[in-house]
């Protein structure tokens, strides 16, 4: 019998799920999770691929274990929690080509790619759907300039260290684009209220009885607050 997991990486608790599983089959569920966390502790933190082996006659059982997925290799490399969920207008990291490489490297053997390169451009894509920039720029800009050879050599040479300066230019890069990405967060919100105003402002007018002419609607927003700056004065 074959079971297929994904389990945390070092960390792995019983749960109902596994244990429906192996417990008609008669196997010790607490040996089968010991082995699974010490087989995933260089992963952890780390969702981690699991599969268990198990000999139903003899009761014993192997754990085969695979490389995280390329999102998660991703996100501990560059210390993410998770995806940004807005790809397109919400950016949640930029990377470096090293880093790309190193993610790369360690999931090549997973992805069937006929060399390092073709593994580089996976991982790029995964950048894509992660809302990650790549070299301070957009992940599928980068896409391009690898094909074109352009890290040709920082991938023939494996390159997987980034140097401080290059981490300083990359994080002051960023630190503009997480500045842009919050003003337009704001006007975003401004011109919704707005919006919802406008859109209660008629029902509004209704609620006083009031004729909905420009100088009505005008009257009916200012009032109000009107009322509300004579209050004082009137408990005097």
């Amino acid at each position: 019998m074959i079971i297929k997991l994904l389990a945390e990486g070092g960390s792995m608790k019983p749960g109902p799920a596994l244990s429906q599983k192996l417990g008609p089959a008669g196997i010790p569920i607490n040996q089968v999770i010991q082995k699974i966390n010490e087989a995933t502790s260089d992963f952890n933190g780390l969702k981690v691929p699991v599969e268990l082996n198990i000999d139903l006659k003899t009761k014993k059982f192997e754990v085969k274990i695979f490389s995280p997925p390329v999102s998660e290799l991703l996100k501990k490399e560059l210390g993410l929690t998770k995806g940004s969920g807005l790809q397109i207008k919400t950016k949640i990291a930029n990377a470096s080509i090293e880093q790309i490489i190193s993610v790369a490297k360690t999931k090549m053997q997973n992805l069937l790619c006929k060399d390092l390169k073709s593994a580089v451009k996976v991982v790029v894509g995964t950048c894509v759907s992660l809302g990650v920039l790549v070299e301070n720029k957009p992940a599928k800009e980068i896409e391009k300039d690898i094909d074109e050879g352009k890290y040709d050599k920082e991938i023939s040479q494996i390159k997987t260290e980034t140097s401080p300066e290059k981490k300083q230019i990359l994080s002051d890069y960023f630190k503009e684009v997480l500045k842009k990405q919050e003003l337009i967060l704001k006007q975003e919100q401004a011109a919704k209220e707005a919006a919802e105003l406008a859109a209660a402002t008629p029902a509004a007018i209704a609620a006083t009885g009031i004729p909905a002419t420009p100088a009505a609607t005008a009257t009916a927003v200012v009032a109000p607050k009107v009322e509300k700056a004579k209050e004082p004065a009137k408990k005097k």
